[in-house]
């Protein structure tokens, strides 16, 4: 069946960014810059462009005026600085995170009360929303290591909430193509066949055979690839259940993280609801660490006693990021205990 869809696991462009507000003055009180980019746009791409503006013309945005107290020449300062680290970085920001850095990084002895204006001007996060990811590998991996899964693109529907996804791997992949059962394989050929003589009732049952089997048929390219489902619980955190506050954040911001991406995953074992756990790595990312730092999960340590976890959290803690604005929030461990019993 074919290696279509590997094809798709490069990674997927950078979401869209630029949104267009309203002024405190009023409809007409805008300015044009590059390419007719209002200064009152936001996001990466509106920076890029008021960057490129200015070393052209060497003008600042009209509208900054109304977020930063300093001067015009004091801005013009920040904007030729920033200019020279964006055309310098490689490869040049693509997402608010790393746009905040890079003007962070580059004005960092201005004073804050500017840095976050100009921040804002922007819709880009400021300095205390901000994670720092490490460098590298997650933590050395502990004993129950059992394989290692390479996904296709995560569909964004598949996250169930902020420590559950369902993934995709082909049957094409080494480890996969041994295990597919004969009953599976059987009915994707037929199932093919039935297609191809327009018996569609006959496609649909075998379908369902297929589906009901844990595997699933993908169209890429005028080729069926095979994949099978894998229910994956992220390892060593618990993040807000769905009706507990943050869980709706939580959620979309692993949806933010792996949406679209191919994942790699290693597994270590099989929880009582039949899904694996692993540790899930995305374009570098150790997936874990950032909904720690990002104050969007516990750190689960009746499964895991990983000391960089213990550490993520506690910084988060600190820091008051995320569910960690409430002084005691409640454990999901604990919530999901009294609605046990409550029922």
């Amino acid at each position: 069946m074919g290696n279509a869809l590997y094809g798709l696991c490069g990674s997927k462009p950078p979401p869209t960014t630029t949104t267009t507000t309203t002024t405190a003055g009023g409809g007409g009180d805008s300015e044009l810059g590059h390419h007719g980019v209002s200064t009152t746009t936001v996001g990466v791409s509106a920076l890029a462009q008021h960057l490129y503006h200015f070393e052209i013309t060497s003008q600042v945005p009209g509208g900054l005026s109304n977020h930063v107290t300093t001067s015009k020449k004091a801005q013009s300062i920040w904007y030729k600085k920033l200019a020279k680290a964006w055309r310098e970085s490689k490869p040049p920001p693509k997402t608010p995170e790393e746009a905040s850095r890079l003007v962070i990084h580059t004005l960092q002895r201005h004073h804050t009360p500017h840095l976050e204006g100009l921040l804002s001007f922007y819709g880009l996060p400021l300095p205390h929303s901000l994670v720092e990811l490490t460098a590298g590998d997650a933590p050395p991996l502990a004993d129950g290591f059992n394989f290692e899964l390479h996904t296709l693109p995560v569909d964004e529907r598949a996250v169930a909430d902020g420590d559950t996804v369902t993934v995709y791997v082909s049957t094409s992949d080494s480890r996969e193509s041994s295990r597919v059962p004969l009953s599976v394989q059987v009915a994707a050929v037929e199932r093919i066949e039935a297609r191809a003589h327009r018996n569609y009732p006959k496609a649909d049952a075998l379908y369902k055979q297929i589906t009901d089997a844990g595997y699933r048929v993908f169209h890429v390219n005028n080729q069926e690839i095979l994949a099978r489902r894998y229910r994956i619980r992220l390892r060593g955190i618990d993040a807000p259940e769905s009706s507990m506050p943050y869980g709706k954040e939580a959620k979309e911001e692993l949806v933010k993280v792996i949406g679209g991406n191919c994942l790699k995953i290693l597994v270590f074992g099989e929880d009582r609801y039949g899904r694996a756990v692993g540790d899930i790595y995305c374009n570098g990312i150790f997936v874990q660490e950032l909904m720690l730092k990002k104050g969007l999960a516990w750190h689960y340590t009746a499964f895991d006693k990983r000391p960089e976890f213990e550490k993520w959290e506690k910084d988060a803690r600190a820091k008051r990021l995320g569910l960690w604005a409430s002084s005691n929030p409640e454990m999901p461990w604990e919530y999901r205990r009294h609605r046990r019993e409550n029922r």
